[in-house]
Protein backbone atom coordinates (compact mmCIF):
# COMPACT_ATOMS: atom_id res chain seq x y z
CA UNK A 1 0.00 0.00 0.00
CA UNK A 2 1.42 3.37 -1.01
CA UNK A 3 -1.18 5.73 0.40
CA UNK A 4 -3.40 6.00 3.45
CA UNK A 5 -7.06 5.02 3.04
CA UNK A 6 -9.75 7.13 4.79
CA UNK A 7 -10.54 4.16 7.07
CA UNK A 8 -6.89 3.78 8.10
CA UNK A 9 -6.59 7.53 8.55
CA UNK A 10 -9.45 7.32 11.03
CA UNK A 11 -7.78 4.39 12.80
CA UNK A 12 -4.58 6.42 13.13
CA UNK A 13 -6.55 9.32 14.57
CA UNK A 14 -8.11 7.05 17.21
CA UNK A 15 -4.69 5.52 17.98
CA UNK A 16 -3.29 9.02 18.49
CA UNK A 17 -6.07 9.92 20.92
CA UNK A 18 -5.54 6.67 22.83
CA UNK A 19 -1.77 7.26 23.11
CA UNK A 20 -2.27 10.91 24.04
CA UNK A 21 -4.53 9.97 26.95
CA UNK A 22 -2.52 7.02 28.26
CA UNK A 23 -0.52 7.16 31.47
CA UNK A 24 3.22 7.02 31.01
CA UNK A 25 6.24 9.01 29.92
CA UNK A 26 6.40 10.92 26.65
CA UNK A 27 8.54 8.22 25.02
CA UNK A 28 6.15 5.50 26.16
CA UNK A 29 3.34 7.39 24.42
CA UNK A 30 5.48 7.86 21.32
CA UNK A 31 6.40 4.17 21.20
CA UNK A 32 2.76 3.15 21.59
CA UNK A 33 1.80 5.42 18.68
CA UNK A 34 4.68 4.15 16.53
CA UNK A 35 3.58 0.54 17.20
CA UNK A 36 -0.02 1.37 16.30
CA UNK A 37 1.11 3.21 13.18
CA UNK A 38 3.25 0.28 12.08
CA UNK A 39 0.23 -2.00 12.35
CA UNK A 40 -2.14 0.36 10.51
CA UNK A 41 0.26 1.75 7.88
CA UNK A 42 3.18 -0.73 7.71
CA UNK A 43 4.67 0.73 4.52
CA UNK A 44 5.28 4.05 6.29
CA UNK A 45 6.87 2.37 9.33
CA UNK A 46 9.29 0.53 7.02
CA UNK A 47 10.06 3.70 5.07
CA UNK A 48 10.87 5.55 8.30
CA UNK A 49 13.20 2.70 9.32
CA UNK A 50 15.01 3.10 5.96
CA UNK A 51 15.22 6.88 6.46
CA UNK A 52 16.63 6.52 9.98
CA UNK A 53 19.22 3.99 8.75
CA UNK A 54 20.26 6.39 5.98
CA UNK A 55 20.51 9.36 8.34
CA UNK A 56 22.47 7.40 10.94
CA UNK A 57 24.84 6.26 8.20
CA UNK A 58 25.36 9.90 7.23
CA UNK A 59 25.85 11.03 10.83
CA UNK A 60 22.53 12.91 10.78
CA UNK A 61 22.49 15.71 13.34
CA UNK A 62 25.84 14.73 14.86
CA UNK A 63 27.52 18.03 13.99
CA UNK A 64 24.72 20.17 15.50
CA UNK A 65 25.81 22.31 18.49
CA UNK A 66 26.97 20.30 21.49
CA UNK A 67 27.17 21.13 25.20
CA UNK A 68 29.90 23.73 25.60
CA UNK A 69 29.31 25.24 22.14
CA UNK A 70 27.80 28.68 21.64
CA UNK A 71 24.24 28.42 20.30
CA UNK A 72 24.10 30.29 16.97
CA UNK A 73 21.75 33.31 17.21
CA UNK A 74 18.44 33.50 15.39
CA UNK A 75 15.83 36.09 14.50
CA UNK A 76 12.62 34.39 13.36
CA UNK A 77 8.95 35.47 13.16
CA UNK A 78 6.38 34.11 15.58
CA UNK A 79 2.84 33.20 14.51
CA UNK A 80 1.79 36.88 14.62
CA UNK A 81 4.78 38.03 12.54
CA UNK A 82 6.75 39.52 15.46
CA UNK A 83 10.48 38.87 15.18
CA UNK A 84 11.90 36.91 18.11
CA UNK A 85 15.62 36.64 18.83
CA UNK A 86 17.50 34.10 20.93
CA UNK A 87 19.20 36.92 22.84
CA UNK A 88 15.86 38.45 23.89
CA UNK A 89 14.62 35.08 25.15
CA UNK A 90 17.80 34.54 27.18
CA UNK A 91 17.44 37.85 29.04
CA UNK A 92 15.23 36.30 31.71
CA UNK A 93 16.79 32.84 32.03
CA UNK A 94 17.77 29.65 30.19
CA UNK A 95 15.84 28.61 27.08
CA UNK A 96 14.91 25.25 25.60
CA UNK A 97 15.11 25.67 21.81
CA UNK A 98 12.97 22.89 20.34
CA UNK A 99 12.72 21.90 16.67
CA UNK A 100 9.50 20.29 15.41
CA UNK A 101 8.59 18.84 12.01
CA UNK A 102 5.18 20.46 11.63
CA UNK A 103 1.63 20.82 12.90
CA UNK A 104 0.64 17.66 10.97
CA UNK A 105 3.13 15.42 12.81
CA UNK A 106 1.47 13.36 15.59
CA UNK A 107 4.79 12.79 17.35
CA UNK A 108 5.32 16.56 17.53
CA UNK A 109 1.79 17.03 18.89
CA UNK A 110 2.44 14.48 21.64
CA UNK A 111 5.79 16.15 22.36
CA UNK A 112 4.32 19.66 22.62
CA UNK A 113 1.50 18.45 24.86
CA UNK A 114 3.99 16.87 27.27
CA UNK A 115 6.03 20.08 27.40
CA UNK A 116 2.90 22.15 28.07
CA UNK A 117 2.00 19.85 30.97
CA UNK A 118 5.40 20.69 32.52
CA UNK A 119 5.08 24.43 31.86
CA UNK A 120 4.39 25.40 35.49
CA UNK A 121 7.63 23.72 36.57
CA UNK A 122 9.53 25.40 33.72
CA UNK A 123 8.12 28.81 34.69
CA UNK A 124 8.96 28.24 38.36
CA UNK A 125 12.67 27.94 37.54
CA UNK A 126 12.64 31.09 35.40
CA UNK A 127 13.23 29.15 32.18
CA UNK A 128 11.55 29.46 28.80
CA UNK A 129 10.65 27.32 25.81
CA UNK A 130 10.63 28.28 22.15
CA UNK A 131 9.52 25.99 19.31
CA UNK A 132 10.81 26.27 15.73
CA UNK A 133 9.09 24.71 12.67
CA UNK A 134 9.55 25.05 8.88
CA UNK A 135 5.92 26.07 8.35
CA UNK A 136 4.29 29.35 7.41
CA UNK A 137 2.73 31.50 10.15
CA UNK A 138 -0.76 30.29 9.22
CA UNK A 139 0.18 26.78 10.36
CA UNK A 140 2.42 27.69 13.31
CA UNK A 141 -0.52 29.79 14.52
CA UNK A 142 -2.92 26.86 14.12
CA UNK A 143 -0.50 24.55 15.90
CA UNK A 144 -0.06 26.94 18.82
CA UNK A 145 -3.81 27.52 19.13
CA UNK A 146 -4.74 23.82 18.89
CA UNK A 147 -2.10 22.82 21.42
CA UNK A 148 -2.77 25.75 23.75
CA UNK A 149 0.98 26.40 23.82
CA UNK A 150 1.99 29.30 26.09
CA UNK A 151 5.36 29.66 24.32
CA UNK A 152 6.16 31.13 20.87
CA UNK A 153 6.25 28.91 17.80
CA UNK A 154 8.57 30.41 15.21
CA UNK A 155 8.67 29.98 11.43
CA UNK A 156 11.99 28.80 10.00
CA UNK A 157 11.04 29.23 6.35
CA UNK A 158 13.01 26.98 3.98
CA UNK A 159 14.73 25.50 7.07
CA UNK A 160 17.36 28.25 6.98
CA UNK A 161 18.20 28.11 10.69
CA UNK A 162 17.95 24.30 10.84
CA UNK A 163 20.34 24.10 7.87
CA UNK A 164 22.85 26.31 9.70
CA UNK A 165 22.78 23.81 12.59
CA UNK A 166 23.11 20.79 10.25
CA UNK A 167 19.64 19.58 11.28
CA UNK A 168 17.75 19.85 7.98
CA UNK A 169 17.19 16.64 6.04
CA UNK A 170 15.55 15.63 2.75
CA UNK A 171 12.86 13.04 3.39
CA UNK A 172 13.48 11.07 0.22
CA UNK A 173 11.18 9.88 -2.57
CA UNK A 174 9.80 6.86 -0.66
CA UNK A 175 8.44 8.90 2.25
CA UNK A 176 7.39 11.72 -0.07
CA UNK A 177 5.11 9.28 -1.89
CA UNK A 178 3.72 7.79 1.33
CA UNK A 179 3.05 11.24 2.82
CA UNK A 180 1.54 12.62 -0.38
CA UNK A 181 -1.81 13.00 1.42
CA UNK A 182 -0.16 15.80 3.47
CA UNK A 183 0.01 19.10 1.55
CA UNK A 184 3.59 19.82 2.56
CA UNK A 185 4.13 22.44 -0.15
CA UNK A 186 1.18 24.41 1.23
CA UNK A 187 2.31 24.02 4.85
CA UNK A 188 5.90 25.08 4.14
CA UNK A 189 5.49 27.46 1.24
CA UNK A 190 7.83 25.33 -0.91
CA UNK A 191 7.96 21.82 -2.35
CA UNK A 192 11.42 20.84 -1.16
CA UNK A 193 10.27 18.10 1.26
CA UNK A 194 12.92 19.15 3.77
CA UNK A 195 12.33 18.81 7.51
CA UNK A 196 14.45 19.39 10.60
CA UNK A 197 15.56 16.47 12.72
CA UNK A 198 13.52 17.07 15.90
CA UNK A 199 15.97 18.36 18.50
CA UNK A 200 16.24 20.18 21.82
CA UNK A 201 19.02 22.55 22.85
CA UNK A 202 19.01 23.82 26.42
CA UNK A 203 20.84 27.16 26.28
CA UNK A 204 22.11 29.00 29.35
CA UNK A 205 21.86 32.76 29.80
CA UNK A 206 25.47 32.95 28.59
CA UNK A 207 24.36 31.60 25.21
CA UNK A 208 26.20 28.30 25.71
CA UNK A 209 24.50 24.95 25.06
CA UNK A 210 24.16 23.06 28.36
CA UNK A 211 22.38 19.96 27.06
CA UNK A 212 21.01 18.67 23.78
CA UNK A 213 18.89 15.89 22.36
CA UNK A 214 19.26 15.06 18.67
CA UNK A 215 18.00 11.77 17.23
CA UNK A 216 17.45 11.12 13.49
CA UNK A 217 14.55 8.87 14.54
CA UNK A 218 11.74 11.43 14.95
CA UNK A 219 9.75 8.83 16.88
CA UNK A 220 12.07 9.44 19.87
CA UNK A 221 12.19 12.73 21.80
CA UNK A 222 13.91 14.23 24.82
CA UNK A 223 12.16 12.91 27.91
CA UNK A 224 10.42 15.62 29.93
CA UNK A 225 12.30 14.73 33.13
CA UNK A 226 15.59 15.14 31.24
CA UNK A 227 14.44 18.49 29.84
CA UNK A 228 13.47 19.73 33.31
CA UNK A 229 16.76 18.51 34.83
CA UNK A 230 18.77 20.31 32.12
CA UNK A 231 16.81 23.53 32.55
CA UNK A 232 17.19 23.34 36.32
CA UNK A 233 20.95 22.89 36.00
CA UNK A 234 21.14 25.83 33.59
CA UNK A 235 18.95 27.93 35.92
CA UNK A 236 21.40 27.35 38.77
CA UNK A 237 24.29 28.83 36.78
CA UNK A 238 24.95 32.54 37.03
Amino acid sequence: MTSLSPADSERLKLAFQRCRDMEGTLNEQLRAYADAGREIFPAYGEAVDHLVTRLNGNGGGESAPRPGDAMPPFMLPDESGRLVTLSSLLESGPVAVMFFRGHWCPYCRLNVRAVIQAQDRIDAMGARVVAIMPETQEYTGTFRLDAGAPFPILTDLDNGYALSLNLAIWLGAEIQQLLSYQDMAKFQGNDGWMLPIPAVFVVGRDGIVKARFVDPDFRKRMEIDDLLAALEMASGER
